[in-house]
């Protein structure tokens, strides 16, 4: 990964994701201490010489994947914070979710009523529903497999379990069908493409979960340069209007709407997307025995029914 343009503040965020000191950074790239304090003391306003510019770059394409993903990380929180006075409000908010009786997970209550569909903004009307805060994970997929005997997905490994570090990814590798087991399991459903969509764009029919502004700080897309998962409450800022997290990238989820006979609808777009295709309103499907590595789901419940309310 590279970055087109330097400024004292990446290459703070560079430094803090290497874990080196000013003196250490300062020498690696070849100027004194003082002027690498100088470019962070200026943040944004300072930008190095084309020279030093390139000197990043190379650092930066020559560190580790894990330096890469934490100076990633650094530069999306940023990016997302700088372009939406939200981000800190929605951190604070006191949110009620609801956590279903069956399978423990939050869930999020979208009333009735009509609300803006698709790219011409159909009006269409919807009775209440819940629908999961965030994809099914991994840790969530793992008490459906165990409670149901049902194969772990392929990147599990020969001992299907979930490795350690993906507990909190949402879960790949799941057909239409395996999702629908899941569903039934607990209780609950999958989205129709039109609920999915509401409790991704609200009642007003934001072009994406945060509102207008084309933001892909704001989600793992392709364009984040992240190339892998990332945990389901990772991307705060991407929420939508009912605080449901991930409903722009990281994994296409399923729907239950049946595009042709044995295909049905995807949504949300992935990490192996570009931002143009993660629009809540834009049309993908698969057939139901399709799984990938960039495709997961969550669910949707009925209301009214009786949940326990819990701060998130």
């Amino acid at each position: 990964m590279s970055v087109k343009r330097w400024t004292g503040k990446e290459s703070q965020l560079l430094r803090l994701a290497m874990r080196k000191t000013v003196r250490q950074f300062a020498s690696d790239i070849g100027v004194s201490g003082r002027m690498v304090s100088r470019w962070e003391a200026g943040g944004i306003k300072v930008v190095p010489r084309p020279s030093n510019q390139l000197a990043l770059d190379t650092m930066l394409s020559c560190a580790g994947p894990e330096v890469q993903e934490r100076f990633a990380t650094s530069l999306t929180e940023q990016a997302a914070t700088d372009a939406d006075p939200r981000t800190e409000n929605l951190l604070a908010q006191d949110v009620v979710y609801h956590r279903h009786p069956v399978d423990g997970r939050l869930m999020a209550l979208v009333g009735e009523g009509m609300y803006l569909t698709g790219e011409t903004g159909e009006a269409q009307w919807l009775d209440a529903f819940y629908i999961d805060v965030f994809p099914t994970t991994n840790a969530d997929y793992g008490r459906f497999v165990a409670a149901t005997g049902r194969s772990a997905p392929k990147h599990w490994g020969v001992t299907g379990r979930c490795p350690d570090d993906l507990f909190d990814h949402p879960v790949v590798w799941v057909t239409w069908h395996d999702a629908q087991a899941y569903a039934e399991w607990a209780g609950k459903v999958l989205p129709t493409s039109h609920q999915w969509e509401k409790a991704a764009r609200g009642s007003k029919g934001n072009i994406y979960p945060w509102g207008d502004r084309a933001t892909a700080a704001k989600c793992n897309v392709r364009d984040s340069g992240i190339g892998h998962t990332t945990p389901v409450s990772r991307y705060r800022s991407g929420a939508s209007p009912y605080y449901v997290y991930d409903l722009c990238g990281n994994t296409w989820e399923w729907c239950a709407t049946r595009s042709l006979p044995g295909r049905y609808e995807l949504k949300g777009s992935a990490y192996t997307s570009p931002f143009e295709r993660a629009a809540p309103s834009s049309f993908n499907d698969a057939n139901a025995e399709m799984c990938d590595d960039d495709t997961s789901f969550r669910c949707v419940a009925e209301h009214p029914w009786s949940p326990m309310n819990v701060k998130p």
